[in-house]
Parts: C-alpha cells; structure tokens; sequence
C-alpha cells in the first residue's frame, strides 16, 4: 500500500546564455512582450527545463518528520551529515534525478506535497529526467483536478484555479504564523546569483527551509481544506 507523504521542493539555474544557439535565442526572446523583457530573458532561464538544471532537490517526510537533500556537486552518494539534519544525496544531476526517481518508486509516497509543483517543480524534474534518458517513476503532472498522488498546496488555497487570487508560500505562511522560508538568509530569487558565487550550501539550506514551511502549511490544510477535494459529500 502507499507510504507516507512527502514535500518536494527543487531549486534551479540557468544555463550561459553565450552557450544556446541562435535559433534558441531568438525564440526565447520573443517571449518577451516589450524590450525590457525580452532584455531580461537571459536572467530567467533557470526557470525552463529546456535551459536550465535542477541544482537541489529537498525532500521531507511529513509523516515521519523526517527529510533527504539532493545537492549538485562531487559523486558521493547518500551519506550522512546533511545541513540542519538531513540525509544527503551529492552527485550530478543527472545522479540526484536517477536517486530522486528510484526513492520515490521505493518509498511509494502516499501523495507527493507541492507548492506550485504541478506548474513548476514536477513538470521540471520529469523533463530534465527525460533530457538525461531517465524514466520517472511517477506523474507529477497527472489529472488536472486529483490531489493524489501530487497535492499542490497552492492549487488548494486557489480551489483549482476557481479564486483568481495567487499568493506565495511566504504570503501564506505569514497568514497562517509559519515561519517563512524567506526570514532567514536567501530566497529563491538569489538562488542564481548564490550558485555564480559557489554557495550551493547556502541553497541546499534554503531549500530544507522552504520544505519544512511547505510541510507545515499541509499539516494546517490537511483537515480543514484538503478533505473538501477528497470526496464527495452529501447534505
């Protein structure tokens, strides 16, 4: 039967905007709707699997509270002494994507906890996986309105798409007096310019931080809002 459930977070960058060719520049460029941001495309590109890489992945068991991290870097393995506690995975990426795939097809989680993962971190881990020849052992990207196997935290408080409203992780777990992942050292939006400067450490910690705050909001949900998308009720 199906385990524990699980947060998952990556953490990506991009790759030289010098090393696409032409053809590849030009049409990302014209995703840009005015000159600034066409300008600022070459800024973005960790955040398209097609140019960019998964640098870290975070992995938390809820059930159990405890947690693996998946960090680039020299082909080590799993071993112990992880930041904050954690287990530890170092490799390449396309390593900590093989030991990412292989852990998930053995743990067989109950259901795989996001915070915006179905548009971002689970269509990003599947076609980086693919780009490397390596299978995923589950959809991270499955039917549109299920919650399980992948229930994204952020598809729950916008009721699948029916509130307009989108916040943040940080926004939230300020609302619901969670630590916010954002409140100590860096945040997603220096992850690039952490890694140019060879601090994959100080991500791998930032991104243990956001999934502890991931996994604290779903324990918020899990019996107020979740149950609603779980089963039908009748009055």
């Amino acid at each position: 039967m199906p385990g524990d459930d699980y947060v998952v977070d990556i953490e990506t960058v991009g790759s030289n905007w010098s090393d696409l060719d032409d053809k590849t520049q030009k049409a990302l460029e014209k995703r840009g709707r005015n000159d600034a941001e066409r300008e600022g495309v070459s800024q973005r590109l960790g955040l398209w699997p097609g140019t960019g890489r998964v640098i870290v992945i975070g992995m938390l068991n809820v059930t159990k509270g405890v947690g693996g991290v998946f960090v680039e870097g020299e082909s080590k393995g799993w071993h112990e002494g992880g930041a904050d506690g954690f287990k530890r995975f170092d490799g390449t990426e396309p390593e900590m994507l093989a030991a990412f795939w292989e852990f998930v097809r053995d743990a067989r989680p109950r259901r795989i906890i996001t915070y915006n993962g179905r548009m971002f971190d689970g269509p990003y881990l599947m076609i980086r996986s693919a780009l490397a020849g390596i299978a995923p052992t589950m959809n991270l990207a499955g039917y549109r309105y299920s919650i399980t196997p992948h229930c994204d935290l952020q598809e729950i408080l916008t009721f699948q798409g029916a509130s307009r409203d989108i916040f943040s992780l940080d926004y939230w777990c300020r609302r619901f007096g969670i630590t916010s992942p954002k409140d100590d050292g860096i945040d997603g939006s220096q992850v690039q310019a952490a890694y140019d400067d060879g601090r994959i450490e100080e991500i791998a910690s930032y991104c243990i931080r956001d999934i502890v705050a991931t996994g604290e909001l779903y324990k918020r949900l899990e019996d107020t809002l979740i149950p609603l998308f779980e089963k039908k009720r009748s009055y």
